[in-house]
């Protein structure tokens, strides 16, 4: 059993994939070939957003989203603690400063009341407040509702990490299309992955497109030499989005896989173990199946000596990262902290068998019943 298996998907989509790369090789348009552009048509067209932008990963995407919107020295973003390091990174990249805000301990997304409280903080002390960068942890999309009326009563920007969530719904709209500017990762664990690094930006605005497309390639202007931005080499690589192309062929069937097998995990789980919160109004594109135990070492033990593969997302919150102790304006993090002490997630990718998916819930409970 694998945590996540690359090798069976790989012989799911073999023949188109096979057919894309070679198109690639021969072609020999590495750099910005006719793939890229037909990806970022065919995710626009996907999620209903205006534009789609490519990049080379989900961290560029976010820096590069930054960028854009000409936030960085002096200027505060607001993310959750609870998140893997590249949200808070990128906001660092661009010399902004990240103020951390807590997360909610049944869905995993950004504390509303938490992010109100860091923002009336931040405007006490007169601080320079930009944007919002909200997480959508482990696949579920926030309430962007909420985030984007906050956003709008302090006139804040919002960019949405959307690295863990693409193919996720909110109100029957998908991940791209729920706010400003919306990020995503192709890291190969993602639930749409490439084979290497890569990532994609989505907007409504002509303007931040326009000049995301520049920024990504130096900060050139119409001419190749002409540099109208300071800008990052950070584009999507040809094969790449090859590849990308062919696991989108499959991609609407994984999304329904996963959140199979999540119903299934939820309903034999429920009372044994902490289990993740999926609103009525939402979809999650199940990146991880993440539950809580105070016995999370032992329970761990417990399935690993079963063969079960597991893996903890996040061991450590950003505002106990050593990296990151002088940015503590908003200390009300205890959620973030609960969390990190408890959480593991479980296999959930779409090529389980229903043998396998029964076996990890068996072991589960039998782990929950031992350590109670």
């Amino acid at each position: 059993m694998k945590f996540l298996d690359l090798a069976k998907q790989q012989k799911t989509i073999e023949k188109h994939l096979r057919f894309n790369l070679d198109k690639v090789l021969s072609e020999s348009k590495f750099i910005m070939g006719p793939e890229v552009k037909k990806l970022e048509s065919s995710l626009a067209e996907y999620t209903k957003a205006s534009y789609c932008i490519s990049c080379s990963s989900g961290t560029d995407a976010l820096t590069l989203s930054l960028l854009a919107l000409d936030i960085g020295i002096g200027d505060i973003v607001f993310c959750p603690s609870f998140t893997f390091p590249a949200t808070a990174e990128s906001i660092l990249m661009v010399g902004a400063t990240p103020v951390f805000v807590d997360v909610g301990k049944n869905t995993y997304n950004i504390c509303y009341k938490n992010l109100l409280n860091a923002i009336e903080k931040c405007k006490k002390e007169k601080l320079r407040i930009k944007a919002i960068m909200p997480v959508d942890l482990y696949g579920l999309p926030a309430n962007y509702n909420k985030i984007n009326a906050i956003a709008k009563s302090f006139n804040l920007h919002v960019i949405a990490d959307g690295a863990q969530s693409f193919g996720g719904i909110f109100r029957k709209n998908k991940v791209g299309n729920l706010t400003e500017i919306t990020t995503t990762s192709f890291f190969p664990a993602k639930p749409l992955g490439c084979y290497g690094d890569g990532g994609a930006i989505f907007t409504r605005s002509l303007d931040i497109k326009e000049k995301l497309e520049s920024l990504r390639a130096h900060g050139k202007g119409k001419g190749k030499y002409d540099i109208n931005y300071m800008g990052m080499n950070a584009r999507l690589d040809t094969i790449q989005a090859a590849v990308l192309l062919s696991k989108l062929e499959i991609f609407d069937w994984e999304i329904k896989e996963r959140n199979r097998i999540a119903k299934i995990y939820s309903n034999e789980l429920k009372s044994s173990f902490h289990i993740p919160e999926i609103p009525k109004d939402s979809v999650s594109a199940w990146a991880q199946y993440t539950i809580q135990s105070s016995k999370r070492d032992k329970v761990m033990s417990f399935l690993k000596d079963k063969n079960i593969p597991v893996m903890i997302y996040y061991p450590k919150p950003m505002h106990q990262q050593p990296a990151y102790k002088g940015f503590l304006l908003n200390k009300d993090l205890s959620k973030s902290s609960e969390l990190s002490n408890n959480v593991f997630s479980i296999p959930i990718h779409p090529y389980l068998t229903d043998l396998e998916v029964e076996y990890i819930i068996e072991n589960l409970k039998k782990a929950n019943n031992l350590f109670l």
